[in-house]
């Protein structure tokens, strides 16, 4: 494994340069609008060219599921791809995106990358080998219960049909927790879990690409990963509820008389 881990690091950093250097001309790349709050650059386009090049010369006979591109090739081995989480807080300089690449060998995930370029923080995890930020060992946080724990969140800002749902899960928090923080960048968040800057993080309706890194680096940190009916379909459905298990618990309890059937 690690091999392909050296592998993908290099393509995550790779990509980061494409993504800084663009930093200081957003406000003249042209934007494309694929749906409703939902935006694809030319720098998304470029530093996702930029890994799947550098994972295709490595190895040319694995799959890949990216963001931009969508699924090419059919093997054991599937890379999945966000060249840019947080594309809409990069083109408002918000200082908060990342780039997200895993691996899944038949339906497992086994391998994560996520790097933060402007903090130049890198994430990574491999399946049964734990969780790592620049190398330094991390763990999910040791809260114990919802009250005095900071949570993350994403709104669902595309598919709106479930935002009084998303509300009503949002009071059942806020006056339990110490704050509930929402920074737009799924992947990050599920890193910030995994470190324990963030007790627990749940979101509706978001894509493979969002959740797969960060979800092995929360399991491989210690944390408990599953969709709303406590399942692991989240790579399918896009639902998540994430925690240290204490925190996760207490999360899943609390959702669970506002989430509609249709998200379970």
């Amino acid at each position: 494994m690690k091999p392909m881990m050296n592998i993908a690091v290099r393509a995550a950093r790779d990509a980061s340069k494409v993504i800084v250097q663009y930093m200081d001309r957003v406000d003249h790349l042209p934007v494309v609008t694929k749906e409703k709050n939902d935006f694809v650059t030319e720098v998304d386009q470029k530093a996702e060219s930029v890994i799947i090049n550098t994972l295709k010369q490595a190895f040319p006979d694995h799959s890949i599921l990216a963001e931009e591109s969508g699924l090419a090739g059919h093997s054991e081995y599937q890379w999945i791809i966000d060249p840019l989480d947080g594309t809409t807080n990069y083109l408002h300089g918000f200082p908060q995106f990342s780039i997200s690449i895993a691996l899944k060998h038949k339906d497992k995930l086994v391998l994560a990358v996520v790097y933060d370029p402007l903090r130049q923080e890198l994430f990574t995890a491999s399946a049964g080998d734990g969780a790592y930020l620049n190398n330094r060992r991390i763990r999910v946080s040791k809260q114990s219960s919802l009250s005095g724990a900071l949570l993350g969140t994403g709104f669902p800002y595309k598919d709106q049909r479930y935002l009084d749902a998303y509300l009503n899960m949002f009071k059942t928090f806020f006056p339990e927790t110490a704050g509930i923080r929402r920074a737009g960048s799924a992947a990050l968040d599920l890193a910030y879990v995994a470190c324990g800057r963030l007790d627990g993080f749940w979101e509706i309706g978001l894509q493979s690409w969002d959740i797969a890194a960060g979800a092995l680096l929360v399991r491989e940190a210690g944390g408990i990963i599953t969709d709303f009916s406590a399942n692991e379909n989240y790579l399918d459905n896009g639902n998540v509820i994430a925690g240290n298990p204490k925190v996760f618990n207490q999360m899943l309890k609390n959702l669970e008389p506002h989430i509609p059937d249709s998200l379970k």
